[in-house]
Protein backbone atom coordinates (compact mmCIF):
# COMPACT_ATOMS: atom_id res chain seq x y z
CA UNK A 1 0.00 0.00 0.00
CA UNK A 2 1.61 3.27 -1.20
CA UNK A 3 1.24 5.97 1.36
CA UNK A 4 2.52 9.65 1.91
CA UNK A 5 4.63 10.46 5.04
CA UNK A 6 6.30 13.20 6.59
CA UNK A 7 10.00 13.91 6.00
CA UNK A 8 11.83 13.78 9.82
CA UNK A 9 14.74 13.28 11.38
CA UNK A 10 14.07 9.58 11.38
CA UNK A 11 14.15 8.88 7.44
CA UNK A 12 16.23 12.13 6.46
CA UNK A 13 19.02 9.60 5.64
CA UNK A 14 16.93 7.44 3.38
CA UNK A 15 15.64 9.94 1.74
CA UNK A 16 18.79 11.55 0.47
CA UNK A 17 20.25 7.57 -0.63
CA UNK A 18 16.86 7.52 -2.69
CA UNK A 19 18.57 7.53 -6.45
CA UNK A 20 17.11 6.85 -10.46
CA UNK A 21 18.85 5.38 -13.50
CA UNK A 22 21.83 6.84 -14.50
CA UNK A 23 20.03 7.70 -17.81
CA UNK A 24 17.23 9.68 -15.34
CA UNK A 25 19.94 11.89 -14.20
CA UNK A 26 19.10 14.70 -15.95
CA UNK A 27 15.33 14.91 -15.63
CA UNK A 28 15.63 14.85 -11.79
CA UNK A 29 17.03 16.89 -9.14
CA UNK A 30 18.64 15.67 -6.24
CA UNK A 31 16.40 15.04 -3.13
CA UNK A 32 18.93 16.97 -1.31
CA UNK A 33 18.66 19.97 -3.21
CA UNK A 34 14.73 19.19 -3.80
CA UNK A 35 15.09 19.19 0.22
CA UNK A 36 17.12 22.79 0.01
CA UNK A 37 14.68 24.23 -1.99
CA UNK A 38 11.88 23.34 0.47
CA UNK A 39 13.86 24.26 3.43
CA UNK A 40 13.85 27.54 1.59
CA UNK A 41 9.94 28.03 0.35
CA UNK A 42 8.89 26.00 3.68
CA UNK A 43 5.51 28.53 3.65
CA UNK A 44 4.55 27.24 -0.10
CA UNK A 45 6.87 23.62 -0.72
CA UNK A 46 5.03 21.01 0.54
CA UNK A 47 7.92 17.39 0.45
CA UNK A 48 6.65 13.69 0.99
CA UNK A 49 8.47 10.30 1.73
CA UNK A 50 6.30 7.50 -0.46
CA UNK A 51 5.81 4.63 1.36
CA UNK A 52 5.15 1.02 -0.03
CA UNK A 53 4.16 -0.24 3.62
CA UNK A 54 7.04 0.80 5.20
CA UNK A 55 9.56 1.19 2.95
CA UNK A 56 10.64 4.26 1.86
CA UNK A 57 10.59 4.03 -2.48
CA UNK A 58 10.38 7.70 -3.29
CA UNK A 59 10.22 11.12 -3.06
CA UNK A 60 7.49 14.17 -4.22
CA UNK A 61 7.12 17.73 -3.64
CA UNK A 62 3.84 19.94 -4.18
CA UNK A 63 3.86 23.39 -4.24
CA UNK A 64 2.52 26.44 -4.30
CA UNK A 65 3.92 28.79 -6.93
CA UNK A 66 3.74 32.63 -5.78
CA UNK A 67 4.61 33.80 -8.70
CA UNK A 68 1.78 32.56 -11.59
CA UNK A 69 -0.72 31.80 -8.63
CA UNK A 70 -0.67 28.21 -9.06
CA UNK A 71 -0.39 24.73 -7.92
CA UNK A 72 2.59 22.47 -9.23
CA UNK A 73 3.93 19.23 -9.03
CA UNK A 74 7.76 20.23 -8.31
CA UNK A 75 9.61 17.32 -7.78
CA UNK A 76 8.71 13.67 -7.91
CA UNK A 77 11.08 10.58 -8.10
CA UNK A 78 11.23 6.54 -7.58
CA UNK A 79 14.12 5.36 -6.56
CA UNK A 80 15.50 2.83 -9.58
CA UNK A 81 14.77 -0.49 -7.50
CA UNK A 82 10.89 0.37 -7.19
CA UNK A 83 10.45 1.36 -10.61
CA UNK A 84 7.93 0.06 -13.14
CA UNK A 85 5.69 -1.41 -10.11
CA UNK A 86 3.10 1.21 -9.87
CA UNK A 87 4.57 2.76 -7.55
CA UNK A 88 4.96 5.86 -8.82
CA UNK A 89 1.18 6.51 -10.42
CA UNK A 90 -0.45 5.80 -7.20
CA UNK A 91 2.19 8.60 -5.62
CA UNK A 92 1.31 10.67 -8.26
CA UNK A 93 -2.48 10.13 -7.06
CA UNK A 94 -1.97 11.03 -3.83
CA UNK A 95 -0.49 14.25 -4.07
CA UNK A 96 -2.92 15.20 -6.19
CA UNK A 97 -5.64 14.79 -3.47
CA UNK A 98 -3.39 16.23 -1.25
CA UNK A 99 -3.51 19.35 -2.92
CA UNK A 100 -7.00 18.95 -3.84
CA UNK A 101 -8.49 18.15 0.17
CA UNK A 102 -5.84 20.44 1.44
CA UNK A 103 -6.24 23.16 -0.60
CA UNK A 104 -9.46 22.42 -3.06
CA UNK A 105 -6.76 23.06 -5.61
CA UNK A 106 -8.83 23.34 -9.49
CA UNK A 107 -5.37 23.09 -11.41
CA UNK A 108 -1.85 21.46 -10.75
CA UNK A 109 1.15 22.31 -13.09
CA UNK A 110 4.32 20.61 -14.02
CA UNK A 111 7.31 20.76 -15.82
CA UNK A 112 8.54 17.87 -18.14
CA UNK A 113 12.26 18.16 -19.17
CA UNK A 114 12.16 17.61 -23.00
CA UNK A 115 12.70 14.29 -23.98
CA UNK A 116 11.59 12.52 -20.33
CA UNK A 117 8.76 10.35 -22.12
CA UNK A 118 8.48 8.20 -19.12
CA UNK A 119 6.91 11.16 -16.71
CA UNK A 120 5.23 12.85 -19.59
CA UNK A 121 3.50 9.65 -20.14
CA UNK A 122 2.84 9.07 -16.62
CA UNK A 123 1.40 12.26 -16.05
CA UNK A 124 -0.65 12.46 -19.30
CA UNK A 125 -2.31 9.01 -17.50
CA UNK A 126 -3.88 10.77 -14.88
CA UNK A 127 -4.33 14.19 -16.99
CA UNK A 128 -2.11 16.52 -17.49
CA UNK A 129 -2.29 17.81 -20.63
CA UNK A 130 0.61 20.13 -22.58
CA UNK A 131 -0.14 24.08 -22.22
CA UNK A 132 2.51 24.78 -25.19
CA UNK A 133 5.06 26.79 -22.93
CA UNK A 134 8.31 25.59 -22.59
CA UNK A 135 9.72 27.95 -19.85
CA UNK A 136 13.58 27.50 -18.08
CA UNK A 137 14.17 24.52 -20.19
CA UNK A 138 10.59 22.38 -19.31
CA UNK A 139 7.21 22.04 -20.84
CA UNK A 140 4.67 22.72 -19.18
CA UNK A 141 1.84 20.57 -18.42
CA UNK A 142 -1.42 21.36 -16.48
CA UNK A 143 -3.74 19.01 -15.03
CA UNK A 144 -7.20 20.48 -14.56
CA UNK A 145 -9.63 18.86 -11.39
Amino acid sequence: MIRLGKITRENIDEVLALKVDESQKSFVSTNGDSLAQAYVYSETAYPFVVYEDSTIVGFIMMGYYEAKAYFTLWKFMIDIRYQNKGYGRQALDLGIKYLQNRFNASEIYTGVVPGNYVAKKLYESVGFVDTGLVELGMEEMRLTL
